[in-house]
């Protein structure tokens, strides 16, 4: 009798089997309706009709595009490295796909009598740590994109790229780092749950109310690490004709942006873990797993609606404004947050404080640098009226 109550376990791969596929295809197939969502958002911002032609209210044009790119003439450049130009879209898309592998997007899924387990294809104590790894792949083929184009506005995208990314990335992981010392662990599952209330020792408190600093750090470091607007100077257009994708076409070329929207999408995955308690659904512990998905969708969509809005709001930086954010404002900013948060887990505070505390450690900081560099702006402007009056 009671077997027929309990829920029944299927066999291990076969569970593997259905999450991976349901995951990744649902991954793909996010990225697809994002560059859809991209183009209705850029044209409500610029009061534009968008897509309208391709099915109803034009929801095929992203099917309608890949079909477009499978039937494009590919090119190779003369004098190009053919064995890389080849491999690196598929280097830059690899692991963006492979990070959503680690992400809990809920708790023990049941339906019928089955138990499937919990919402991810696999849950690691060292998440955070292969998550880390991956991040720090996708750059390498940009590089190789870049160099073996043989082409100098090609290769002039994947240098800016390379610096750009090991610079907010330092940022980025110091940022993660600040919340894996509050949850003590590095499991992203782990981090998810020790932000709500039901969990052991849990104050109920999501890290962006207890890690405020990392939380905004983290978010300016994730456009930059996804090569987005106002960070896209590997491929502006007015510099660099199409930056390190300039000589790629064809399935090659749509390579290279799955991988860059599959980036964005495991990006807001991530903060959503990282910073708003995952899955976890506010005054409904017990919430059944297709609330706690629907819940971590909505987090998430907040934040990729943010990467739209954000490009179409923004002007682009300039690159030595990039390069000094990153160095002399973000990554002090990073080290002095981790500082504090360290020290009110070492002395056993309660982790209420540390908002507190990290602003007032912040304050003096923000002061001197302020007063080391008075100068800059009307050095900036001066210099401008001495252009305009030249001319």
């Amino acid at each position: 009798m009671m077997d027929d109550i309990l829920p029944a376990e299927l066999p291990l791969f076969a569970v593997w089997v259905i999450k991976a596929v349901v995951i990744f295809g649902s991954l793909i197939s996010a990225a697809g309706i994002t560059t859809l969502a991209e183009r209705k958002v850029s044209a409500w911002i610029q009061y534009r009709i968008g897509p309208n032609r391709v099915g109803p209210f034009g929801l095929l044009q992203p099917l309608a595009d890949g079909v477009k790119f499978i039937f494009k003439e590919e090119l190779v450049p003369d004098g190009a490295n053919r064995l890389m130009f080849r491999l690196a879209p598929m280097i830059t898309a690899a692991p963006a796909m492979m990070c959503i592998a680690v992400i809990p997007f809920a708790g023990e899924v049941v339906i019928g009598n089955y138990n499937l387990g919990n919402l991810s294809i696999t849950d690691l104590s060292v998440s955070v740590l292969y998550v880390g790894a991956l991040t720090g792949l996708g750059i390498y083929g940009i590089i190789l994109g870049g160099w073996s184009s043989n082409s100098k506005f090609s290769l002039m995208g994947a240098m800016r790229a390379s610096a750009q990314m090991v610079s907010y990335e330092l940022t980025l992981l110091l940022a993660i780092l600040s919340v894996v010392l509050l949850a003590g662990s590095l499991d992203l599952r782990a981090i998810a749950e020790s932000q709500a209330s039901s969990a052991e020792g849990g104050i109920g408190v999501w890290n962006m109310f207890l890690q405020p600093v990392a939380f905004v750090l983290f978010i300016i470091a994730m456009f930059a690490e996804t090569n987005r607007h106002p960070f896209d100077f590997a491929e502006c257009e007015p510099e660099l004709v199409g930056g390190f994708h300039t000589e790629y076409s064809s399935m090659k070329f749509a390579l290279f942006f799955l991988g860059e929207y599959c980036a964005i999408i495991v990006m807001c995955c991530l903060v959503t873990t990282f910073f708003l308690g995952g899955y976890d659904v506010p005054f409904w512990d017990s919430a059944p797993w297709f609330i706690q998905l629907a819940s971590f969708v909505a987090k998430a969509a907040c934040f990729i609606f943010l990467f739209l809005w954000v490009r179409w709001t923004l002007p682009r930086f300039r690159y030595d404004q990039l390069m000094g954010l990153g160095w002399k404002v973000m990554l002090p900013l990073a080290l002095v947050n981790v500082t504090v948060t360290g020290a009110v887990v070492s002395f056993g505070w309660s982790p209420l404080i540390t908002p507190v505390l990290a602003v007032a450690a912040l304050i003096p900081g923000v002061i001197l640098f302020a007063r080391s560099n008075p100068g800059e702006a009307s050095l900036t402007g001066h210099a401008l009226s001495e252009e305009g009056s030249a001319s």
